[in-house]
């Protein structure tokens, strides 16, 4: 994880596969059946999962726990140091129903999906993890990337530590979100950040903070 502000660093280039295609999300469900209490309770790591694929929904939810809009003035479900959202969340999605594999970057208030990658990346971030099973075996992973020049701007290097709360505010969030929906994930910090932003095909000002593989957990 990035310690200082992102480098000047060229952008990475970008893969002839890239799509712009645009996807509506379900809308997110604002009252469920399991209680945050219990949701703390159960909540693990999970490194196995099981074959079957997320529906969109469950993408949807997951994004909305994220980062998603609660406000009419925009605010969002977790906290941000001046309401400056330096967080982008993308969705690497390798076995979703209703949704072709590739990497998504998700508008928080559109509520929805917009393709910048086609294809299933699964493998090649895997691989910039030093193969960590867990990402290329989930259904999808989601990727929060902090903007810090956002935060920076207002607060300096205090701002380094703001965006990486956030980001951790945001992937607690997914996790809890997670085991409410009868699935399960883990927080992945051991990657070569270059490499994650050159399998997805990220901004050079889009800093991966974490990884999160999402999905039903595997039955032994």
């Amino acid at each position: 994880m990035p310690p200082a502000p992102p480098s000047s660093s060229p952008a990475p280039k970008r893969s002839p596969n890239r799509a712009t295609s645009r996807v509506q999300l379900p809308m997110p469900v604002l009252a469920g059946r399991m209680s945050l209490e219990e949701a703390l309770a159960r909540r693990r790591a999970l490194r196995s999962f099981a074959a079957a694929p997320l529906s969109l929904a469950d993408c949807a939810q997951l994004l909305w726990a994220a980062q998603g809009v609660t406000h009419p003035e925009g605010y969002r479900t977790t906290p941000s140091a001046g309401a400056l959202y330096p967080l982008e969340v993308y969705l690497v999605a390798g076995a979703v129903t209703e949704l072709p594999a590739g990497v998504y970057h998700y508008r928080p208030h559109a509520h929805e999906l917009r393709c910048v990658l086609a294809g299933d990346l699964r493998a090649a971030l895997a691989a910039s993890t030093l193969g960590q099973a867990a990402i290329a075996a989930a259904p999808a992973v989601i990727v929060p990337a902090g903007v810090f020049d956002r935060t920076l701007v207002k607060y300096g290097d205090r701002g380094i530590p703001s965006v990486q709360m956030e980001a951790g505010a945001a992937a607690q969030n997914v996790a809890l979100q997670a085991v409410s929906r009868g699935l399960g994930s883990v927080y992945i910090g051991a990657y070569d950040d270059e490499a994650v932003k050159a399998a997805l095909g990220l901004p050079a000002d889009h800093e991966p903070l974490c990884l999160l593989p999402v999905g039903y957990p595997a039955l032994f």
